[in-house]
């Protein structure tokens, strides 16, 4: 067992985990995209955690946000410093209890990751493919996923659960697939976004391409558009907070001296919190990538698509029980989004509970710790496993 690995209720880390690959779609039409466009061959990164039961009917699959990964919880090796981006939520004893639940969590098509997208090396040029790949949504995103469900063997996923992009991708499941999901726990999201969310995204993608150094998205073979993309990371991360986030943990504090500098360095806390987000997300992050994702969160819109008018058309193809959960301070998706998705799943009579959580922090909020989120999705899973008679696999 690993230093970090236990079976201790108090909600230590699963341990270690390994990232693997799916390549499929080798042969034509390869991956048919809402576009018409295909992509051939197709690889998607995962991580599973946890066993699945003999019946096959503990799956958990969660999808993540924009910036995410397949590296939901755990630790690669011994060295690493920090765990999976969701580790609070993710392991033994914890919400998302592996010692009950089989979780899977896959990389998103489009990402730079480890599943294809445009840094990928195109079959036909020998080269990345940049601007080549094609434009993928959100239900091309879930159409791999569920590729990749189909190869683990899952008929039926007990619960899909994601926060903000990956909420659109919870909601997307339900729609596509609604025969594979009994449970969706889509948080922080929306059915479609705003036109603020769309004004944001779209800065953010003019800030890359504005740099001289993207060339049309064919920077791969030279210098990165890394300011760009930094700033386009500190635009997109205003989004994530809220006002009182930003007051409580900066207000107008100056950084390392007592008075203005009279010129362009950083002055203020927050000034030097956003440059160094900026910076530290460019290297992990392709600028391409940022592009398609953000385009694929702008083109979602469950109310008009596959010849439906509205939310309530559209989740009248959905069996899944749902638990929505929004926040307080949410600007990004306010609640009012979330009640509108609720009042939607109402009028269809499914089995819907919602909770908004009373949180200081803004959009990112659904990542942060929560006692009340834990306790929430902790008890959904329960009941939803045993009215569907699901044992875990340490039963």
């Amino acid at each position: 067992m690993s230093e970090y690995a236990s079976h201790d209720k108090s909600g230590v880390s699963v341990g270690l985990v390994e990232k693997k690959h799916l390549t499929f779609a080798t042969e034509p039409p390869g991956l048919v995209l809402e576009s018409g466009a295909s992509l051939s061959p197709v690889t998607i990164a995962y991580e599973t955690l946890g066993r699945l039961n003999p019946e096959r009917s503990n799956a958990v699959l969660i999808l993540h946000a924009l910036s995410g990964d397949s590296h939901v919880a755990g630790y690669y090796s011994t060295d690493d410093a920090k765990p999976g981006w969701w580790d609070n939520m993710v392991g033994p004893g914890k919400g998302i209890d592996t010692d009950k639940y089989f979780v899977i969590c896959s990389n998103i098509l489009g990402s730079c990751m480890g599943s294809t997208g445009p840094s990928s090396v195109n079959p036909g040029t020998g080269s990345p493919y940049g601007l080549d790949f094609p434009v993928v949504t959100i239900a091309d995103m879930v159409r791999a996923q569920k590729a990749l469900i189909d190869h683990l063997g899952i008929p039926k996923l007990l619960a899909v659960v994601g926060g903000s992009i990956g909420g659109m991708q919870v909601l997307e499941w339900c729609i596509s697939y609604p025969e594979m999901v009994a449970a969706a726990i889509p948080l922080a999201t929306t059915t479609r976004h705003s036109a603020l969310a769309i004004a944001f995204n779209e800065v953010a993608r003019q800030s890359i391409m504005a740099d001289p150094n993207w060339r049309n998205g064919m920077y791969y073979d030279g210098r990165k558009p890394d300011l760009g993309l930094a700033v386009a990371r500190m635009i997109g991360h205003i989004t994530y907070l809220s006002d009182e986030a930003m007051r409580l943990k900066f207000g107008r504090r100056l950084q390392d001296r007592d008075a203005f500098s009279f010129n362009f360095n950083v002055d203020f806390q927050v000034e030097n919190y956003l440059r160094y987000q900026g910076t530290k997300f460019v290297e992990r992050f392709d600028a391409n990538s940022f592009l398609y994702i953000t385009k694929a969160a702008d083109y979602f819109d469950l109310e008009e698509r596959n010849g439906c008018c509205s939310a309530v058309d559209a989740f009248a193809r959905t069996r899944a029980k749902f638990l929505v959960v929004s926040f307080t301070s949410d600007w990004l998706y306010p609640t009012y989004q979330s009640r509108a998705m609720v009042k939607a799943m109402k009028k269809n009579n499914l089995d819907v509970s919602f909770c908004e959580i009373e949180a200081d922090w803004g959009h990112d909020a659904f990542l942060l710790p929560s006692e009340r989120l834990t306790s929430l999705i902790r008890g959904f899973l329960e009941r939803v496993a045993s009215e569907a008679g699901v044992k875990s696999h340490a039963l």
